[in-house]
C-alpha cells in the first residue's frame, strides 16, 4: 500500500466518521430544541399592539415549547432595525422576529435595507390578522361605499383622507381606494394613526382605512361609519360591514398581520416546531377569545403557505410604492 494511498484512505474514513459525528449533533440539537430562552424581538415601540400581540405569542410558543420565550424590543427605521438585527443572528432557533405587514412588505419598498428580506429572513407562520376599516366622518352624510364614491367624484381632489404618515399602509390602502373607485381624494398623512383619528372624530378630514384594533370601540360607538373592510371575508369583529370585495372591488384587499421569522439557515425541524407550537395554541378557546378581545383573529400558516403570504404582499405594496412615486426621508 503506498504512502499515498493511505492518506487518501485516512481522509475518506476521517471524513465519513467527522459526517456521522455532525449529523449525531445535528440531531441531538434539534431533538433538544429549545434547551434554553429564546428570545423573540419586537422591531416596534413599546406599549403598542404590536408589543402586546408579540408578549402574547411569546407566552403561548413558552407554554407550548416548555422554554422562556421573551420579548426584546428594537425599534427604529419602521421596524427594520430589529429585522436586521434577526437577519444577522445565528440560524438555531434562538432568536425570533415578530415581523409585521409594515416591517416586513411595505418597508423594503421605501428604504434600502442593510438586507434582504426574502434571503436573509425565513417565514415560519402567521400569528395574528385583522382588516383595515374604511372609516367616514358622521356629518359627511354617506351611508355607503357607492355614496362616498359618487361623492368623491362630484367633487374632485375636495374630500380628504388621513393616514399614519407617508408610506404608511393607511396611506397605501387610501391610493388603493383612488386607483380602484377612479376617485381624487387629498392625502393628509399624521404621525401615526392615533393622531389622526381626532380630525376623523371633528370632521377636519373625511375618511381613513385604519387597523382594526385602534377603532374597534369608535364603531361599536357610533362615533364614526365603518363603510367597508380589506379582508376577504367579513370580519367576525365587525359581522355586518361588507368588504370590498362584496362592494366590487376585489382589488382592495389587505391585513394587517403579525408573525414569526428566523435567520435564513434555520433548520426546517426547528422551524417546524415553532409553527406546530403556534398551530396548537389555536386550538385553545381561551387563546383565541384572547386574541379577539385584543381586535385580532388568531390564525396560522405552514412555513411555505407564509412565504407565499409574505412575497404576495411584497410585491403588492412595492408595486403601489413605484405607481404613485412614493419617496420617504
Amino acid at each position: 500500500m503506498t504512502n499515498a494511498f493511505k492518506v487518501l484512505l485516512f481522509t475518506l474514513v476521517t471524513s465519513l466518521v467527522l459526517g456521522e459525528s455532525a449529523l449525531a449533533q445535528s440531531s441531538s440539537s434539534l431533538n433538544n430544541y429549545p434547551s434554553k430562552p429564546i428570545r423573540l424581538i419586537n422591531p416596534l415601540g413599546s406599549g403598542g399592539t404590536a408589543e402586546a400581540l408579540a408578549r402574547t405569542v411569546a407566552k403561548a410558543l413558552s407554554d407550548q415549547l416548555g422554554q422562556a420565550v421573551v420579548v426584546e424590543t428594537k425599534t427604529g427605521a419602521a421596524g427594520t432595525i430589529g429585522a436586521d438585527y434577526v437577519a444577522k443572528s445565528t440560524p438555531d432557533g434562538y432568536t425570533l422576529l415578530y415581523g409585521v405587514t409594515g416591517t416586513n412588505t411595505i418597508a423594503p419598498a421605501l428604504y434600502k435595507l442593510p438586507y434582504d428580506p426574502i434571503k436573509d429572513l425565513t417565514p415560519i407562520t402567521i400569528a395574528f390578522a385583522g382588516p383595515n376599516v374604511l372609516l367616514v366622518n358622521q356629518s359627511l352624510g354617506v351611508n355607503s361605499l357607492q355614496e362616498l364614491i359618487a361623492l368623491a367624484k362630484s367633487k374632485p381632489n375636495q374630500l380628504s383622507f388621513a393616514s399614519a404618515g407617508n408610506g404608511s399602509m393607511s396611506h397605501l390602502n387610501g391610493e388603493l381606494l383612488k386607483q380602484y373607485a377612479g376617485i381624487d381624494l387629498l392625502h393628509v398623512p399624521y404621525k401615526g394613526g392615533g393622531a389622526a383619528v381626532p380630525d376623523l372624530l371633528s370632521g377636519r378630514v373625511n375618511l381613513m382605512i385604519e387597523t382594526s384594533s385602534g377603532v374597534v370601540p369608535l364603531i361599536r360607538t357610533g362615533r364614526v361609519k365603518a363603510l367597508a373592510v380589506t379582508s376577504l371575508q367579513r370580519s367576525p369583529l365587525f359581522p355586518d360591514v361588507p368588504t370590498f370585495a362584496e362592494l366590487g372591488f376585489p382589488g382592495i384587499y389587505s391585513v394587517v398581520w403579525g408573525g414569526l421569522f428566523a435567520p435564513a439557515g434555520t433548520p426546517k425541524g426547528i422551524l417546524e416546531k415553532i409553527h406546530n407550537a403556534v398551530q396548537q395554541e389555536n386550538k385553545d378557546t381561551a387563546y383565541k377569545e384572547m386574541v379577539t378581545g385584543m381586535n385580532n383573529e388568531a390564525v396560522s400558516m405552514t412555513p411555505d403557505e407564509f412565504k407565499v403570504y409574505v412575497g404576495d404582499d411584497l410585491k403588492k405594496y412595492s408595486e403601489i410604492v413605484k405607481r404613485i412615486n412614493l419617496k420617504v426621508d
